[in-house]
């Protein structure tokens, strides 16, 4: 299929061309879509010169840091206009390894509409992060999972595979969530529409320069957002029942 790799980046100037070239030796005919926030250290003008090199390469210029989730919808329009049949969210930090993608790639050709790249299944793995990240990346899972009754292992990472034409009914034009909170929403939409969700394990590396773009407002937000569409289904309901009379 033809695969575009969707790589939103913001100050990863240091991390970006290893990237898509880890990204292109493991698997050569994949395009990669740079989706920079005007990124002050110069990732932008990086990733231009990268593409003037290589035809496999496009930049997607965006006027201010408006949010991973807006990035990666960005990257999923200029995707399907372009006629891409499969989609792939990746980090350019290095963190999502390049040698994985293939192993995604495979449970697509093989059926699947999503594939999650999932660090808490079977065979999977992290490496680099001290305990109590582990303990929140478990915790917020675990919670997701529970309240929103979904079956996969790892419903908060970020390495993923969409066949592109299922990306369509997902209703994205209504997705307003960010960080952690996005992918737990994209998993819950694709879910909710039936779409064929499979994950295959991967091995989540700490990043090699830089630091983590993650906060405990992101945090705040999942836990937040999970919580507002566990309970949104129960409100008609409730309502009703106030309203009936003795």
């Amino acid at each position: 299929m033809r695969t575009l790799v969707c790589l939103p980046t913001y100050d990863e100037v240091e991390n970006l061309a290893n990237a898509v070239a880890r990204i292109h030796l493991a698997e050569p005919g994949a395009h990669v879509l740079v989706i920079d926030d005007s990124s002050p250290d110069g990732t932008g003008e990086l990733a231009d010169a990268l593409a003037s090199r290589d035809a496999r390469v496009a930049v997607l210029h965006r006027t201010e840091k408006d949010g991973l989730g807006r990035a990666y919808l960005a990257g999923f329009g200029w995707g399907l206009d372009h006629g891409y049949e499969c989609i792939v969210e990746m980090d350019a930090d290095g963190s999502h390894r390049a040698a994985d993608l293939p192993r995604l790639l495979d449970a697509l050709e093989e059926g699947a509409d999503l594939v999650l790249g999932s660090r808490w299944m079977r065979g999977g793995a992290v490496d680099g992060w001290a305990l109590h990240r582990l303990l929140l990346s478990r915790a917020g899972n675990r919670y997701a999972r529970l309240m929103l009754g979904l079956p996969y292992r790892d419903v908060t990472g970020g390495f993923r595979a969409f066949r592109a034409g299922r990306l369509q009914r997902l209703d994205l034009s209504s997705v307003r969530s960010e960080g952690y909170c996005f992918q737990i929403d994209l998993v819950r939409r694709a879910h909710a529409a039936g779409l064929r969700v499979v994950e295959v394990p991967i091995t989540f590396v700490e990043r090699e320069h830089g630091v983590s773009k993650m906060s405990g407002g992101i945090v705040l937000e999942a836990l937040w957002s999970v919580t507002r569409w566990a309970l949104a289904p129960r409100r008609p309901a409730a309502a009703r029942a106030r309203r009936r009379p003795a």
